[in-house]
């Protein structure tokens, strides 16, 4: 899944050390996985559980239109997926965070 970060993202120490080469005209996203609907992974993220901070603290909406073909696939092909598609969005401009 993925999800749309607040701009505020962008200026995460962090966040730009993993992405040197991001394109200030597109957004900041965390990539992640999980064997729940994405709706209930992304509401577990805002109330605390078993939340990535940057999701918790900046996280906006799920981005179903980066993601959405890629569902549903096995936990082995998901594990390298999102990393393939946390490099794919970095590599199109994306400032992505999670992903590993």
């Amino acid at each position: 899944y993925v999800v749309l970060l607040e701009a505020a993202a962008a200026k995460n120490r962090k966040i730009l050390a993993l992405n040197p080469k991001r394109d200030p005209k597109k957004p900041c996203v965390y990539v992640g996985m999980t064997g729940l609907q994405p709706e209930e992974r992304f509401a577990n993220h805002k109330n605390g559980v078993k939340a990535a901070w940057v999701v918790t603290r900046y996280g906006l909406r799920l981005v179903p239109e980066l993601f959405a073909h890629l569902n549903p696939m096995p936990f082995e092909a998901a594990v390298m997926m999102e990393k393939d598609l946390a490099d794919d969005l970095r590599k199109q401009g994306y400032a992505v965070a999670g992903g590993t």
